[in-house]
């Protein structure tokens, strides 16, 4: 998500429910297997990029990891994130920030985007996300995108598909690739979203 789109995700997180957005997941079982597959302890550095009010933060505060932060665009979508977890939100780092001028103060351990990274759309953005990304994580990447066979569009905006070999090259100077598989989301409406999920390690 960039600047020019926070009036759009403000909007959305602010008019619709869970269950009326198609990225909804009930249980994020990608994205966990994709974090615990790393084999880092419970005291890793996490980052959820474009994390919105996704469930994927309760699971991993369930699962005991201690140090979790959580970025997005939107601050309604945080504030939604925060009010469901109440008193366990205090355990969670919560930055409202377009991710290509995010300026991390530490580096993380494990940096986790579903569904973000496919909505930059010129050379510029994702020249610029790869770029923070490679400064900011000292271990591992996991990111989500809709793939060559999934939508064109998503929340009426534009994005980009990758497939495996499109998806780590952008990602080639710094990273190497772990593992690719691609797999259907089934949306609140019923309707089938194909992603592409890779996981790559620091270089």
């Amino acid at each position: 998500m960039f600047s020019g789109n926070k009036k759009h995700w403000e909007t959305v997180y602010e008019t619709k429910n869970p269950d009326q957005v198609s990225w909804t997941q009930q249980v994020p079982k990608t994205s966990i297997e994709f974090i615990q597959s790393f084999g880092l302890d419970k005291s890793a550095r996490i980052i959820d990029i474009g994390g919105g009010d996704s469930n994927l933060v309760d699971f991993l505060i369930e699962l005991g990891y201690e140090n979790i932060t959580v970025l997005d665009i939107s601050a309604k979508a945080l504030e939604k994130a925060k009010s469901r977890l109440g008193e366990k939100a205090k355990k969670v780092n919560w930055i409202v920030s377009d991710v290509t001028e995010f300026l991390p103060e530490a580096a993380f351990d494990i940096w986790h985007d579903r569904a973000a990274f496919h909505f930059l759309t010129t050379r510029a953005q994702i020249e610029q996300y790869v770029s923070i990304a490679r400064q900011s994580v000292s271990g591992y990447l996991a990111i989500g995108t809709f793939s060559e066979n999934g939508p064109k569009k998503c929340s009426g905006l534009d994005i980009s598909q990758y497939n495996e070999a499109a998806l780590t090259a952008e990602f080639q100077n710094g990273f190497e690739k772990l593992q690719c598989i691609t797999e259907d989301h089934i949306t609140p409406f019923n309707t089938i979203q194909n992603f592409l999920f890779c996981s790559y390690r620091k270089t």
